[in-house]
């Protein structure tokens, strides 16, 4: 296995980039539900604002890079909103899939969305909005991650849930 440095505090450029398609894809599905009204549009940005502050409080604060900047940009903002945690209580944690699942509505809204309006309207501007979708939450977020967060993450080393899920282990 080829290993990587990790870094103490990562370059600037890497969590704003995690944080742009982060952004991008809660704007697209924004976007996609838009279409059913503010309302609908309006939930989801909550949804989102819920789901953020709900990693920062129940992961971040207990993760390496709290107060420092890590690869997708909630560190630091974690600890200007909570309090540092427990660090042996990341390595411990365990996730599943279901665990998961609160992620995967942040696609599954707009994408089941944009599906109705395409069979009731047929508003291809909506396929178009999917497509990004589609592209920001399964490649973006896949080579972020893989390519510059989690490959150069101290945590990674020190034991994370996340990494344990999807290499198998």
């Amino acid at each position: 296995m080829e290993e990587h440095k990790t870094y103490e505090n990562f370059p600037l450029w890497m969590p704003l980039l995690a944080s742009l398609v982060s952004l991008s894809t809660y704007a697209t599905g924004t976007l996609i539900l838009a279409g059913f009204g503010i309302a609908p549009a309006a939930l989801y940005v909550l949804y989102c604002a819920g789901l953020e502050i709900r990693i920062m409080r129940k992961s971040c604060v207990n993760c390496y890079y709290f107060g420092k900047v890590c690869g997708i940009g909630k560190g630091r903002l974690a600890s200007v909103l909570f309090t540092k945690g427990d660090p042996d209580a990341f390595a411990r944690d365990n996730i599943s899939w279901t665990t998961l699942l609160p992620d995967l509505m942040v696609f599954l809204f707009p994408a089941v969305g944009a599906v109705i309006l395409l069979v009731n309207r047929l508003a291809w501007g909506h396929a178009v909005l999917l497509a990004v979708l589609v592209l920001l939450v399964f490649g973006g977020n896949a080579a972020v991650r893989s390519s510059f967060a989690c490959r150069y993450c101290k945590q990674r080393e020190l034991g994370c849930p996340a990494e344990k899920l999807f290499s198998g282990k």
